[in-house]
């Protein structure tokens, strides 16, 4: 069998689960406003936690051991998620229902279960998708439930090495917009706040040589927050629902990025662009009126 060969049968994962409990420790939400330049103040218990802050807490990638991590600084697969062999492995999507607030202080149980495992084929060859709905409760209840998709895929071809992505352009209506650089510090405290041992995200020879992109990537739940973000900038007071992120293409270290965001009838959409203008991620953003 090729090291790159998704057809195994994954089925007797569904279904498999992990729970684990923790605080929403006002440090870390001080420390991630830190990280994209907000300056709130030093969150008390009691305050609001920010829509997607949650992704620091409850231990969302896992708490495996150094011992048990993968070359590429993932937990191993075969632990919690199956033992996939395609090598190249991404965040891809999540859909963000909010049912309930959570608050700095809390505390909160994170229970996580694999709800779907799929293959596919696209134009960079061989896909595997893998949903994980991850529900955050608190002391009234079910707080917040995130269905996160990762997708495995095949490494790039050598023609492919190095070279970005083709792109489309990005909507030109946007209503409000912000401009900013994520440099490698910013990947580095982000990756820690999360927990986040991916080496695409911090080793230049790793993700350039071993998995031929053209620099250090910019984390998908980063892109997402910011996003978040720039909705909190632009109407602080909008009652967020249910916010559905997809990651389209990579957004690279040390070069401009622009979040962007215009009204819906439902909400508001969001999406991200690469310093040529091209589209690189969404998010549709309910709100409640």
């Amino acid at each position: 069998m090729s090291s790159e060969d998704s057809s195994e049968d994954f089925s007797d994962w569904v279904g498999r689960s992990e729970d684990v409990r923790d605080v929403i420790a006002p440090m870390r939400v001080a420390e991630l406003n830190a990280t994209i330049d907000r300056d709130d103040g030093f969150p008390v218990r009691g305050d609001a936690l920010p829509a997607l802050y949650h992704w620091m807490f409850g231990a969302f990638l896992g708490l495996a051991k150094t011992s048990d991590l993968g070359p590429d600084g993932h937990p191993r697969r075969g632990l919690f998620l199956p033992p996939i062999r395609l090598p190249r492995r991404m965040w891809a999507a999540s859909d963000v229902t909010f049912h309930g607030p959570l608050s700095v202080g809390d505390e909160i149980s994170r229970h996580a279960v694999i709800e779907k495992i799929e293959d596919k084929a696209g134009r960079s060859g061989r896909l595997t998708f893998v949903t994980v709905r991850h529900d955050y409760s608190g002391a009234a209840g079910l707080a917040l439930t995130d269905r996160q998709t990762i997708v495995y895929r095949e490494a790039p071809a050598d023609s492919e090495r190095g070279r970005e992505p083709p792109t489309k352009p990005a909507p030109a209506d946007a209503a409000f917009s912000r401009r900013l650089v994520p440099d490698v510090a910013m990947l580095f405290r982000y990756s820690a706040l999360i927990f986040n041992a991916h080496r695409i995200h911090f080793d230049q020879p790793f993700v350039t040589v071993e998995e031929g992109y053209p620099g250090l990537v910019v984390h998908g739940p980063l892109i997402a927050t910011l996003l978040a973000d720039l909705l909190r900038r632009e109407r602080p007071n909008a009652d967020i629902a249910r916010i559905r992120f997809r990651a389209a293409v990579p957004l690279f270290a040390a070069r401009e990025m622009t979040v962007a965001g215009r009204e819906t009838d439902t909400g508001f959409r969001l999406w991200a662009a690469n310093d040529a203008g091209g589209f690189a991620a969404e998010a549709d953003i309910e709100t409640r009126r």
